[in-house]
């Protein structure tokens, strides 16, 4: 898989020695490429072809010259195995016609090196004669037969005289050189689904990370594309949270799948494995010294060991100061693995020493005190507890696992008891980053639980109870697992009761326990649309000096500016939020990972002010702070918010990983409504990018996802709502649409949607009335889309309200109106850099400028529009622009009408009965309510058959589906 030019090369190169045409070919590349796999490949297709094959492999012991082509060459004489001359006419008649494999020709002997060259350059001279002779039937054949010689082998370990011979063959076109480089993401995919099918050790391994693209991704990077590493990775079930520390849990099947690697390290001599046990104990890169300590060795008998691992390619540099590393940190990992456990507590004793006479930070500390703490527990606790505290923000899995190990170590009595309740909520914390969101939520629920009062005869477990100063926190960890698991009720009761614990007003210098429990509060009303309600404490909380510092400081400034946003409140948002984007940006990235969840606020606060540049760095300077397993989900709604600008801007290929990505991390941590979101973002974008003909799956794909979610839940599930009543209308739904809305968003005046988006959906309501032939519906839903763009002054936001008042002012008969509405909307996506919607409201103008301007303004329009969609990928612009013009060309009394290329008979014909019958009633003028009364069926049930209806004639209102009927109807 992935191989496929490769082997294409290869076969080329068989259909030349069937010619009679032999051939040189070199398949190079880096331990685990999977050099051997395409020699065999390539004996697979010679074999098919029926021609021989004959392998040879350099044996790793073994004495004697031309070791590694005494099996190839059968039984020879004793005279002939020390003549050079005659080993190579021995190998040439046994490979006659056929195919000689020499498989890791870097640890080949000397003899054998110079009996490979010898062949090569009689290989390369017969190639190079038969190509000069005349291909003629009369053309005599050569005196030896061909064959191909196939040479695999590690250009790091192959001596330079063959390194030499081999290139200056590839130059003159003697040798054929086929490189076995890195897979690509989609090849590794391939590759992963694979193995999860098939059986065997590795299958099972591959079962837990075949779930979607961003393992395929995380693996890809982590392997460097190399299958053989891949196979290690994915062997040790590989948790992209604990890489590169550790490549997984399963040490047995990583040393089955590494008995290769294990075979290469047995070859080499005692010093050099005890050097390479050392070196695995000391993990990632390491000092020769160090590893010469760990290993027993002097400094001398260290050097020259490590020197030997390096010419082995076990080892190589790595940076500055002459350090070494694995050639891959599997490989480490893998020999790790196989060290046995007396050597293992004592090397990693003394590492640690080494570490703490270094002033090793305390991460490298904690990896070795991980191996000690059934040992030295206390000790190596408190290790693991700080190394825990600096990595989280990188790498929270591992820091989970190291306060798991550390609080297992602590005894039940006596030291420990003060640092126990501190650990606790850290592992906590560090649960929530890696996405153990349902475990984190138990872990603390267990310690409030253990800190409430006991009832009359309980007794309690004094060490087991939060300290009081302690309680604000633990309460908001609480609250903070709840609300992102999508349970904003809990959230919101757990930290309320939190609140309750603080004193109000609060008081001047708030701790940072009690910062944090408001800040989770804040959070929580955010989510759950009541951000309104939370306000005034948020002032409050910003005008007391915090304890936990500048950054917690700025991460309420930044939620304090983000609720006046989400609140229409946009003048003093827009100051507060340069304000605070100033702060942010001047924070160290060490310092901003800590909270990457204010880069996220702010990045949507300045998407909601129309700030996209603004936004879109920011919140990709939030996903650069998310990587690899930490913070989840908070990478996930960083990728929602850069989904909706990447669409916006017509990044629409890009616009659809990411909301793919979102879902996949968000169904990974199990919070539903992202998922929803997602989904509802991935269906909007397919519908643009795919056209029309789509548009029915993408409503229904966004429908099934907005059916999972609880209608009124807050900022979630509007915003996915608002996304699926888009949908509808394009799909040609509008009581769907209207409907959608005001069950979402609240009823009249959309009092639940937030106020930055209110006025482009009330236009998109507005819209969807003018496509029911509700005309006096549509103005009064425009009049109110006015007022609130009004309030909030943002380009945008008028730009969809201009718009829709150009549809209604065409409806109403006033040209010359409507054009000019759409000239300012499509100046106001022009300037804010939304292409697409740009390019739409070209296409709508169009037949408009037709009326006022002339068909020549029109096409001109059109022909605007088409060059702004199809960078862009946006097929459904392009399929509009093209049947507006088709319309157009159809003469004036079909401008308004859809193209259907079809007789309104054959239109009639293509409805169904139910779908016909419905169509009748409405093209009369009655309300589907009225229809449904007539017919018996259900109010939605009528709004489906008018929507399929609406589909197939290619018409979005009840006049142009009148029209589209014709004569066909009764």
């Amino acid at each position: 898989m992935g191989r496929e030019a490769e082997f294409a090369r290869l076969a080329q190169v068989l259909d030349g020695l069937e010619r009679g045409r032999g051939a040189v070919v070199e398949i190079t590349g880096e331990p685990g490429a999977g050099k051997t796999q395409l020699a065999c490949g390539l004996a697979e297709q010679a074999a098919r072809r029926g021609l021989p094959v004959i392998w040879a492999r350099a044996p790793r012991s073994g004495e004697g010259p031309f070791r590694v082509f005494r099996d190839a060459a059968g039984p020879v004489s004793a005279a002939e195995t020390s003549d050079q001359a005659a080993w190579c006419e021995l190998i040439r008649r046994r490979a006659a016609g056929g195919v000689l494999v020499v498989d890791e020709l870097h640890l080949a002997d000397p003899a054998s090196v110079e009996l490979a060259l010898r062949l090569v350059r009689s290989a390369s001279a017969h190639s190079a004669s038969a190509r000069s002779a005349p291909t003629t039937p009369a053309t005599p054949a050569p005196p030896v037969a061909a064959f191909v010689l196939v040479l695999a082998h590690r250009p790091r370990q192959s001596p330079p005289a063959l390194l030499e011979a081999l290139d200056l063959g590839v130059r003159t076109d003697a040798i054929v050189r086929v490189e076995a480089g890195p897979l690509d993401v989609a090849a590794v995919s391939a590759l992963l689904d694979h193995w999860h099918r098939a059986a065997g050790a590795v299958a099972a391994g591959a079962e837990a990370v075949t779930d979607g693209t961003a393992a395929a991704v995380a693996l890809h990077a982590a392997s460097k594309g190399l299958p053989g590493y891949l196979r290690l990775l994915v062997a040790a079930r590989f948790d992209t949270g604990l890489w590169p520390d550790r490549a997984g849990d399963d040490e047995d099947a990583l040393l089955r799948e590494a008995a290769p690697l294990l075979a290469e390290l047995g070859e080499l001599s005692g010093p050099a494995r005890a050097a390479a046990r050392a070196a695995a104990v000391l993990g990632g890169t390491f000092r020769p010294a160090e590893a010469a300590r760990i290993a027993g060795l002097g400094a001398r008998d260290g050097l020259a060991a490590c020197a030997e691992l390096v010419r082995a390619d076990l080892v190589r540099p790595a940076g500055h100061g002459r350090h070494l590393a694995f050639r891959h940190p599997a490989v480490g990992q893998a020999v790790h693995a196989d060290c046995e456990l007396p050597f293992l507590l004592d090397a990693h004793r003394l590492a640690l020493r080494i570490a703490v006479e270094r002033g090793a930070p305390a991460p490298e500390r904690a990896r070795h005190a991980e191996h000690l703490v059934h040992t030295d527990g206390p000790t190596a606790a408190r290790v693991l507890a700080e190394g825990a505290a600096e990595t989280v923000t990188r790498a929270p899995a591992l820091a989970a696992r190291w306060l798991r190990l550390a609080l297992d170590a602590l005894p039940a009595r006596g030291r420990g008891l003060r640092e126990r309740p501190i650990w606790e909520l850290a592992h906590c914390r560090a649960l929530i980053a890696s996405g153990r969101l349902t475990e984190a939520r138990a872990l603390a629920h267990h310690l409030l639980a253990e800190s409430c009062p006991r009832a009359a005869g309980q007794a309690a477990d004094e060490s087991a109870r939060l300290p009081p100063h302690l309680l604000p926190r633990a309460y908001a960890v609480c609250a903070a697992a709840e609300r992102l698991l999508c349970r904003y009720e809990e959230a919101e009761a757990i930290a309320r009761t939190g609140m309750a614990l603080l004193p109000r007003p609060l008081p001047d210098v708030l701790s940072a326990e009690a910062t944090e429990l408001v800040y989770e509060y804040g959070l929580v009303h955010v989510l759950r649309g009541t951000h309104d309600r939370i306000r005034p404490l948020l002032r409050e909380a910003a005008r007391s000096r915090t304890e936990a510092g500048h950054a917690a400081s700025t991460a309420l400034d930044v939620l304090i500016a983000f609720c006046d946003v989400l609140s229409g409140d946009t003048a003093r948002g827009a100051a507060e939020v340069a304000r605070c984007a100033a702060l942010v940006d001047a924070l160290p990235d060490g310092v901003a990972g800590h909270t990457p969840d204010v880069l996220t606020l702010l990045g949507c606060a300045e998407l909601y002010l129309e700030r996209f540049p603004d936004a879109r760095r920011h919140l990709l300077r939030g996903l650069d702070a998310a990587t690899g397993g930490a913070q989840k989900h908070i990478r996930a709604d960083q990728l929602l918010g850069l989904t909706m600008i990447d669409q916006w801007a017509g990044r629409l290929d890009e616009a659809e990983r990411r909301a793919t990505e979102a879902a996949e991390l968000a169904r990974a941590v199990g919070t539903p409504d992202v998922v929803t979101l997602a989904t509802a973002m991935r269906a909007m974008t397919l519908v643009w990018s795919r056209g029309r003909r789509y548009a029915g799956h993408a409503v229904a794909l966004a429908a099934r996802a907005v059916d999972t979610t609880a209608l009124g839940r807050g900022w979630w599930a509007t915003s996915a709502i608002s996304l699926l009543a888009h949908a509808q209308l394009i799909g040609g739904d509008p009581a769907g649409c209207l409907r959608t809305l005001l069950d979402g968003g609240g009823g009249p005046g959309l009092p639940e949607v937030q106020p930055a988006f209110r006025p482009s959906l009330l236009a998109l309501m507005a819209l969807a009335a003018l496509a029911g032939g509700d005309l006096g519906h549509a103005e009064r839903l425009l009049t109110d889309a006015e007022e609130d763009a009004g309030r909030l002054a943002l380009p945008l936001q008028w730009a969809c309200v201009h718009r829709a008042g150009a549809q209604l002012r065409s409806a109403r008969g006033d040209h010359a109106g409507a054009l000019e509405l759409f000239e300012r909307a499509a100046e106001g996506f022009r300037t804010g850099g939304l292409p697409v919607q740009h390019a739409w409201t070209l296409i709508a103008a169009a037949p408009v400028a037709a009326a006022v301007r002339g068909p020549a303004a029109a096409l001109d329009l059109l022909a605007r529009a088409e060059a702004l969609a199809r960078p862009c990928g946006a097929v459904l612009a392009v399929e509009e622009a093209t049947r507006v013009r088709d319309r157009l060309a159809a003469g004036p009394e079909r401008a308004g009408l859809p193209a259907t290329g079809h007789g309104s008979a054959d239109l009639h014909s293509a409805l169904s009965e139910r779908e016909r019958e419905v169509s009748e009633l409405a093209a009369t003028g009655l309300r589907s309510r009225q229809i449904a009364e007539r017919l018996f069926l259900s109010h939605r049930t009528v709004d489906s058959h008018l929507g399929s209806a609406y589909r197939k004639l290619g018409v979005s209102s009840r006049t142009a589906l009148a029209r589209a009927l014709g004569p066909a109807r009764p």
